[in-house]
């Protein structure tokens, strides 16, 4: 949106009169990109979970043995002695991390955070952890927060990890910085959006919108980094420029998303981005053959038997090749099991036939 649109958008709208911008629901900056500085980071610390039914690290595993004596030596228990601990079953010792929103986080604030055990505890399920400080994870950082809480597993097939729901109190305020030292703030593109053309578009959309008639304020510098000097009369309150700079609509035929695949091989699940396509090939699989070639094959001796219900092309435009969602809607008309789809796109993939970035998740 130009300057020239905008300023008449608003002249319109104090008219009374309502119009539809020549963008509508077209994809904006804060869709595909973040702010430098305004991301979230995380708070971390060693604590213990106590009260587990007889499922913690043990009295002979002393890390965490030496962790609960000093403890209650803290307490006010100046007389305990690690022979004392021998028959502990009871305490864990585990790695505590909260995650600080992208927006920052106030004194007083309560944020979730993950325990996960570091010794040889069976299960963390039905334990409480202890009050924890929670520190930067850059050494001689400060107290950030201090957790504690009831442990939940979420995941029965890893019983020694579990969360907090809202388990850590801020004791210390964390702001986003969107600005450098020199007043600039830093565009930075998704890493499947990063690229010169979009990087380039961006600056010079700045430009034209927020210096249509000064010098440059915006310049790509890599094709994922896009820096924005905040002019001075804007510099008191940033806010209002961030926004509009985050709010500018960008072309649609620049917003290619790169193609991915994404398998969980735990869950069956496969999540597609973008217009994944595929070579010409053939499929034969144990109970069926698939085809991206036009005409379909004959029989032949390495698949001598081609009945017409396991028989299925996916080629429907007859340009010698295919899309993935069409492979996947001829799996679900053969009934193919998750199992047997997990192994012919990886096969597929590892002969290069499929074009896109397989990513397999476990």
């Amino acid at each position: 949106m130009n300057r020239a649109w905008r300023q008449m958008s608003w002249a319109m709208a104090i008219a009374g009169v309502w119009i539809a911008g020549p963008v509508a629901g077209a994809v904006e900056v804060h869709d595909i990109a973040r702010i430098k500085g305004a991301e979230s980071n995380k708070l971390v610390g060693v604590g213990l979970v106590v009260g587990l039914p007889g499922t913690g690290d043990g009295g002979k595993f002393y890390p965490a043995m030496r962790r609960l004596s000093a403890l209650m030596q803290k307490l006010g228990d100046s007389n305990v002695d690690l022979s004392e601990l021998k028959d502990v079953k009871n305490v864990a010792i585990v790695t505590v991390t909260a995650f600080v929103p992208k927006t920052g986080a106030r004194e007083g604030d309560l944020i979730d955070l993950r325990v996960s055990s570091i010794g040889s505890a069976s299960s963390l399920e039905g334990g409480t952890l202890f009050m924890t400080p929670l520190k930067g994870p850059v050494p001689g950082s400060p107290v950030y927060a201090f957790a504690e809480g009831a442990v939940v597993v979420e995941d029965e097939n890893s019983p020694t990890t579990g969360v907090v729901k809202r388990g850590a109190q801020m004791s210390r305020d964390i702001f986003a910085q969107s600005l450098d030292e020199y007043g600039r703030l830093t565009i930075v593109l998704d890493q499947a959006h990063a690229g010169w053309p979009l990087a380039n578009t961006i600056a010079s959309l700045v430009n034209e919108d927020m210096s249509p008639d000064g010098p440059a304020i915006a310049r790509a510098v890599d094709p994922k980094n896009v820096i924005v000097q905040v002019p001075g009369y804007e510099a008191g309150n940033p806010s209002a420029f961030i926004a509009r700079v985050l709010e500018m609509p960008l072309p649609p035929e620049l917003i290619r998303s790169e193609a991915r695949v994404v398998i969980n091989e735990k869950t069956g699940s496969i999540v597609m981005t973008g217009d994944v396509q595929m070579s010409p090939v053939m499929i034969s699989h144990p109970g069926l053959t698939i085809t991206t070639i036009t005409p379909e094959p004959p029989p032949t001796t390495e698949n001598p038997r081609v009945r017409q219900d396991d028989f299925v092309g996916v080629d429907p435009r007859g340009a010698g090749g295919s899309r993935l969602s069409d492979l996947l809607a001829a799996f679900n008309q053969l009934k193919v099991p998750a199992k047997d789809r997990i192994s012919i796109i990886k096969e597929i993939h590892r002969s290069g036939k499929l074009h896109a970035k397989l990513i397999l998740e476990h």
